[in-house]
């Protein structure tokens, strides 16, 4: 999840790393299913082979020898809207599919022969080589999406981006969770600087992979610091905060320090002017390399929060930020 396009189309709804499956496909005789929802970009290995013939990157069926067409269903790793899609044939050259059309579904279980399936796409051209990014228009929760190729071939990843939709009724809140985390809705919203690693890393599930899974900031050679603001998938009342800085060694912050909003009706374009001027979270806290920190006595007692502008000093790497705390629904 650490790759990024130019523009920020939400949460890899698919990815491997959020739990996503792909649980069935017509035909991946070349390359298995799972493989097209790798969270790492594809590639290419010269000369490599396995028994059904060239090493490939992706989903790949074979070549087919009578009417119809492969598709593979993909569960999704959390439900959500869907804002865009990338239908990645990068390394796929002879054998790319020409085409492709995307359905979706909302299920609480597997798909079967009656499910809706609603088509979210046209059929779209594709080329060799190359990502494919498709917008979609839907306000519609889905749980599932089913990429048909037409006729057959490779297609390396899938990504479907949007945001998840959590029924918070279904959550247990009878113990503190982490309330900024991408699975529970969390974001990040804007950064001034994100030269060597995405803001988008810092609520990943899990610990992160390696230093270019965090967030990373240049040298900065004027005064000042560097931060990323960042919203709660739900409103709630903090009592611990969680500041990774693993892998980062040689360029870990010297300290950081969390202002808080509670605001409900402003549009994420005019939180950086207005985060200049929030209240404090989290004190300034000295921070270490390669480390966990958990601070709790430290964190405020400031009530409802639903955003948080994290500022480090004065530049650096974060790895992963959790917000422990209960739900606010008043």
């Amino acid at each position: 999840m650490s790759n990024k396009s130019s523009t920020w189309y939400g949460v890899n709804l698919a990815s491997e790393r959020l739990g996503a499956k792909a649980i069935y496909a017509s035909d991946d005789f070349f390359a298995p299913k799972e493989r097209m929802l790798q969270d790492q970009d594809a590639v290419f290995i010269e000369g490599k082979y396995d028994d059904n013939g060239k090493w490939m990157d992706g989903w790949e069926s074979r070549r087919k020898r009578s009417e119809g067409y492969d598709f593979c269903i993909v569960k999704l790793g959390v439900s959500g809207q869907i804002n865009a899609l990338d239908i990645d044939t990068r390394h796929f050259t002879g054998n790319y599919p020409p085409a492709a059309l995307v359905q979706a579904c909302y299920s609480l279980t597997d798909p079967d022969a009656d499910t809706n399936w609603i088509e979210i796409t046209d059929t779209v051209a594709l080329q060799g080589n190359q990502q494919h990014i498709v917008h979609v228009e839907s306000d519609q929760v889905f749980t599932h999406v089913k990429l048909n190729i037409f006729p057959d071939g490779g297609v390396a990843r899938l990504r479907v981006y949007g945001q998840p939709d959590i029924d918070w009724q279904a959550v247990d809140t009878s113990k503190e969770i982490d309330l900024l985390a991408l699975v529970h809705g969390g974001r990040a919203i804007a950064t001034n600087d994100e030269h060597f690693g995405s803001m988008h890393n810092l609520n990943l599930p899990g610990k992160s992979l390696n230093m270019g899974d965090g967030w990373e900031t240049r040298r900065r050679r004027e005064p000042g610091n560097d931060w990323v603001i960042m919203a709660l998938g739900h409103p709630g009342e903090i009592s611990s905060i969680q500041i990774e800085t693993s892998f980062f060694k040689g360029n870990f912050p010297d300290s950081c320090a969390i202002q808080f909003a509670n605001i409900d009706d402003l549009p994420d374009s005019s939180l950086a002017a207005q985060s200049l001027y929030w209240q404090e979270l989290l004190p300034k806290q000295p921070l270490k390399a390669d480390n966990e920190h958990l601070f709790q006595e430290a964190v405020l007692k400031v009530g409802r929060v639903t955003h948080i502008r994290l500022n480090i000093f004065p530049d650096g790497g974060i790895s992963r930020v959790r917000l422990f705390g209960k739900p606010s629904f008043d």
